[in-house]
């Protein structure tokens, strides 16, 4: 069962926008903000708005699951930490070099699921081949907090793109863990060349499934096709920015479609999405992309969206302040500035969009907190990052 949700009447102006437009929405002047200063929301909104700080380029947040303090990537290669209970910012140092360029930089950041024995954390960014080609790469290494700040150290690479591409967007780097802590997702973008994306020689434009120190896990579909089919979990993806693992152990991803098409999948092994034989948007050149049908052989998505939304990072809610939403998926939207509420149903392949809540600028990704708060931080040069609570 497909559902796709229109909005041409809702959000007119942002329709001119890709779904991997860069610019950030809004005309307001760059401000610098004071931790706890209100945002206005629309009216209706459930949600209370609180600002906290401004972040250059932010791409990720992430609470350390020992101290909630939170943890922000900066896409020019910057890590920074910030102290909820102080308003306290600070670098974080072992931070690897960036290929800091059109989408490319550091990307996303994960605890490892055994944080509090291992103090391992998880990093993903854009490097260079050392000529004109990038990949996409995860690396991890020990981070250690303490009255001088926090610094990462031992930080090796554990996993890249099979080879690299000339082009600067598409690298997905999403990172997600299998609830038993055996498992590591990583979502590999297909580095806007579509075609890779219908190729197990290479491993662009799917989803990885690794061992935590960045080997192939056994019982990945394809090993008997040897590297580097054998890392792949899912293919047939193109730009997977959102990567989120339910409590109950099944895998969520969101993608970019092209001019039209952002789509939603309940990720199942070996599975094939499509991607470019099949998509319900087309090139952005006007050229059509046959959609998906029932019969076409390929896995459908579970929801899309045509216009697009331009979905950011995403999580399943957890907590008590929002109780009727326990399970459900919030969304981070970057072409229609939003977060948007989705109900899933893994068993018949579908989701269903049950809300869908205006924000003034770009969302670029959202979390929840141990409270059961919703952060989310904005796109662009100068975004904020915002607490949201229940509405009074």
């Amino acid at each position: 069962m497909k559902h796709t949700l229109l909005t041409l009447a809702l959000f007119p102006a942002t329709l001119a926008l890709a779904s991997c437009a860069n610019a950030q929405s809004g005309d307001s002047p760059p401000m610098v903000v004071t931790a706890g200063e209100p945002v206005a929301l629309a009216e209706g909104s459930p949600f209370t708005a609180e600002a906290h700080a401004n972040f250059a380029e932010p791409w990720a947040l992430k609470f350390h699951p020992e101290t909630g303090m939170i943890f922000i990537t900066e896409k020019a290669g910057v890590l920074k930490v910030y102290d909820p209970a102080t308003g306290a910012i600070s670098d974080v140092s072992g931070v690897p070099e960036v290929a800091y360029a059109g989408q490319g930089g550091l990307g996303d950041i994960a605890f490892a699921p055994d944080f509090s024995a291992s103090r391992m954390v998880y990093l993903s960014w854009a490097a260079s081949d050392g000529d004109n080609g990038t990949f996409a790469v995860v690396g991890r290494g020990t981070l250690e907090c303490g009255a001088e700040g926090c610094a990462i150290s031992g930080l090796s690479e554990i996993w890249r793109q099979s080879r690299a591409g000339e082009r600067r967007g598409h690298y997905s780097h999403r990172i997600a863990f299998s609830p038993d802590g055996q498992y590591l997702f990583i979502s590999s973008g297909d580095r806007q060349e579509q075609t890779p994306a219908q190729d197990l020689g290479n491993n662009l434009g799917g989803i990885v499934r690794l061992n935590l120190d960045g080997t192939p896990a056994a019982g990945n579909p394809f090993a008997a096709q040897g590297s580097p089919a054998d890392q792949m979990w899912s293919y047939g993806q193109r730009n997977l920015l959102g990567l989120a693992m339910r409590e109950d152990g099944e895998l969520w991803e969101l993608e970019h479609g092209p001019a039209g098409g952002d789509e939603l999948n309940f990720v199942v092994a070996g599975a094939n999405y499509g991607w470019p034989t099949r998509s319900n948007g087309d090139n952005y050149n006007g050229v059509a992309i046959p959609d998906h049908t029932e019969d076409d052989g390929f896995t459908q998505p579970a929801l899309h969206w045509t216009p697009v939304i331009g979905p950011g990072g995403m999580d399943f809610y957890s907590g008590e302040m929002f109780a009727d939403w326990q399970g459900q998926l919030l969304v981070a939207n970057l072409t229609i500035p939003s977060v948007v509420r989705i109900a899933t149903d893994s068993g018949a392949n579908s989701a269903e969009e049950l809300g869908r809540y205006e924000f003034p600028n770009r969302l670029r990704d959202i979390e929840i907190a141990p409270d059961g708060a919703v952060w989310v931080i904005e796109d662009g040069d100068n975004g904020r990052l915002i607490r949201l609570t229940p509405a009074e």
